[in-house]
């Protein structure tokens, strides 16, 4: 754990200055990315979603680094944001869309992007990942947990590692289509977190995206 809050803090003065290099140039794009505000959403998300005292930290870290939006625009911002995700993913099969209060969650069949037992993101992933990414940049006031998903099929040590890998396969999708790596933190939860007796529905993996508040 001492390490691990170690790193996090190496993490915090890393973003710290990114955030000062880039926010000239992100101005210029309409993006608001700021420094030391939003460390409370962060830290929501990594013990909502993580619900763990590393992903408080991590997560914490992340909002810190980003920009916020005000209280009462927050709603407004994020439906828009949810309504574009629909749209970019209205032609897909294998894609939902679903809102909780005002976080968004994107879940994606794990067939769709990946095949058996590999990492190496399919053809057709690569095309919606771009569409996706070119909302998450539209809408760069939230942070991004990208989770990797298993059947109970495996060991749960292989399943986790194999979730994992995918997660990050994803992130660097986004990341090639412009997606701030700082955003975004990949998990691997393996078969931990089933959703139904179907092994196909289990298999998937899920960007849930989480506003920052301002202050």
């Amino acid at each position: 754990m001492k390490k691990n809050i170690i790193i996090v803090l190496s993490l915090l003065v890393f973003m710290s200055f990114f955030s000062c290099a880039t926010l000239q140039n992100n101005q210029q794009q309409g993006t608001a990315v700021g420094a030391g505000v939003g460390a409370g959403v962060g830290a929501i998300l990594g013990q909502a979603i993580g619900r763990d005292t590393e992903s408080t930290l991590i997560g914490a870290g992340i909002g810190a680094a980003l920009g916020g939006i005000a209280g009462n625009q927050i709603g407004r911002y994020m439906d828009l944001q949810e309504q574009e995700l629909r749209n970019a993913v209205a032609a897909s099969e294998a894609a939902s869309i679903r809102r909780e209060q005002d976080i968004l969650r994107a879940t994606f069949k794990g067939e769709a992007f990946f095949g058996f037992n590999s990492t190496e993101l399919k053809p057709g992933g690569y095309a919606e990942l771009k569409r996706v990414a070119e909302v998450l940049n539209k809408y760069p006031q939230t942070i991004i947990e990208i989770g990797g998903h298993t059947d109970i099929k495996g060991t749960e040590e292989y399943n986790q590692t194999l979730s994992l890998k995918r997660a990050e396969a994803v992130k660097s999708v986004l990341i090639q289509n412009g997606v701030i790596p700082e955003r975004m933190n990949t998990v691997g939860y393996g078969e931990s977190r089933p959703i139904s007796s179907d092994h196909a529905m289990n298999r998937r993996v899920e960007i849930i995206i989480v506003p920052i508040r301002q202050g």
